[in-house]
Parts: C-alpha cells; sequence; structure tokens
C-alpha cells in the first residue's frame, strides 16, 4: 500500500494491499471530466472502495461498542454484509468493463474520520444520517444519469443499493430518535460528532472538492429514511446552496 503521510490527526487507513496507492485528499484523486470515457470507470473503483470503507466502519462500531443494544448491533452486522455485497458488485462491474484494481487511487475518509468519533450515536449521526443520507441523493441522481446513458446495468444496481442505504438510515435515525428520549444529554455528543466531520471533511475535500456539486436532496428518499419535514427543508436549501456556490465556483 502507498499512501501519502497522516495529517491532522486522522486514524490511520485501513489496510490495503500494494495494488492500490491510498491518497488524503479528495484533489489527490483522478478527478476526470464528465465527458472523459474514464469517468464511469474510476467512479466504480473510487466506490467500491467506499463501499468497504463503510463496511469496516460498521464492524467498527460492533468491536467498539460492545454494550451497545442487542438490535442495534444487529442492524450494524447487517449494515457490514450490505455494504460488502455492494463493494463486491462495483469490484465486479469495474473488472468487467475492463479496469484493473489499483488503477486509481483511493480515499479512505469516511473511515479516518468516523472511526475517530468516540461515541455510537455520534459515529451512526456521521456515517448514517450524513454521509448515507447524502449516499440516497447521489445514488438518486445517480439512476437517472445512468438511464439517460443507456447504463441500464448500472441503474439497476443502482436500484437495489437505493432501497438499502434508505434502511441504513431509517434504522440510524430510529436508534438516534430512541437514544435521545432517554438521554438528551446525548444531542451534544451529536452537534460535536458533527462539527467535528464537517471540519475533518473540509480538509479533505477542500475547495476544488465543493465545485463538483451536481445534485440536490432525494426528498422522496430522505422521507422513505425518516427525516422530518423541516430536516429534509432545512437539508435541502443547503443542498441547493451548495449547488449554487459550484456552480459559481466553476463560472456559471
Amino acid at each position: 500500500m502507498t499512501s501519502v503521510a497522516v495529517e491532522n490527526g486522522f486514524p490511520e487507513s485501513p489496510f490495503r494491499d500494494q495494488r492500490f496507492t491510498v491518497v488524503d485528499r479528495w484533489d489527490q484523486c483522478a478527478n476526470f471530466a464528465d465527458d472523459d470515457p474514464r469517468k464511469v470507470l474510476e467512479f466504480m473503483h473510487r466506490q467500491m472502495n467506499e463501499e468497504m470503507d463503510a463496511t469496516e466502519c460498521s464492524a467498527r462500531a460492533i468491536v467498539d461498542f460492545p454494550d451497545a443494544p442487542w438490535e442495534v448491533r444487529m442492524f450494524l452486522a447487517r449494515q457490514c454484509a450490505d455494504e460488502a455485497r455492494h463493494a463486491l458488485i462495483f469490484a465486479r462491474m469495474f473488472q468487467a468493463r475492463g479496469g484493473k484494481l489499483g488503477d486509481y487511487p483511493i480515499l479512505n475518509f469516511q473511515y479516518r474520520i468516523i472511526c475517530q468519533i468516540p461515541t455510537l450515536i455520534g459515529r451512526l449521526a456521521v456515517q448514517n444520517r450524513t454521509f448515507e443520507a447524502e449516499g440516497i441523493d447521489a445514488i438518486g441522481y445517480g439512476i437517472d444519469e445512468a438511464r439517460a446513458q443507456g447504463d441500464d446495468e448500472l441503474a439497476e444496481f443502482f436500484d437495489g443499493q437505493f432501497a438499502d442505504e434508505i434502511m441504513h438510515v431509517r434504522c440510524a435515525n430510529e436508534f438516534i430518535h430512541e437514544m435521545l428520549a432517554k438521554e438528551p444529554r446525548l444531542a451534544m455528543k451529536v452537534a460535536q460528532a458533527l462539527s467535528f466531520a464537517t471540519k475533518a471533511f473540509g480538509q479533505v475535500v477542500g475547495g476544488d472538492g465543493t465545485a463538483v456539486a451536481k445534485y440536490t436532496i432525494s426528498e422522496t428518499g430522505r422521507r422513505e429514511a425518516g427525516f422530518r419535514p423541516e430536516e429534509i427543508k432545512v437539508a435541502s436549501q443547503l443542498a441547493e446552496d451548495r449547488r449554487e456556490n459550484a456552480l459559481a465556483r466553476k463560472g456559471g
């Protein structure tokens, strides 16, 4: 495994074998233009690794919080299975289209951010309620884009992944609400985790990464995932603001 130096106190990346070059920032990845024929292949390669990251984050939560309620631990185990299946499907599609594992750099930002959070409720808030919720938005956009390009295989996979991610977010929402109802002071832990993740994500992605936002939120997906109307409204406005800022950075 080749990797640049660990920065900002983040934990080490999870192990990857010598085929892979692991980088720490978005601008070190292969960020191809929309019309570049390599873009879809690189996307599959990157998503394969991000799904593996999600598997490892959920597995770490099972290990790190052995006293968590049984229902939460079972949910995390199921999430591990779902995310691992997604990673395998991305790998299979990538290789079937001529890709070779390790062709492009990979970024383990999810693992390095999430596994730094010291509370289970904080990890659920960041991994599921934030990163995976934004994944619902991206997949909703990706389904339409894949169908428009005639890529039925990718669109069908996205359909199944969309359902899995909705379940992951909905269950986390339910667990978080239950935890807060029992111990309202945990809201401070959620706020601390989200604040840390926002700052860390900004360090990883930087200005260039924020200039690639192309979609708003999936209101239907978020509603099915258990978000309240007022939360959907706020998320929609934030996504639209990011999209407008991205367009402005790119010159319209």
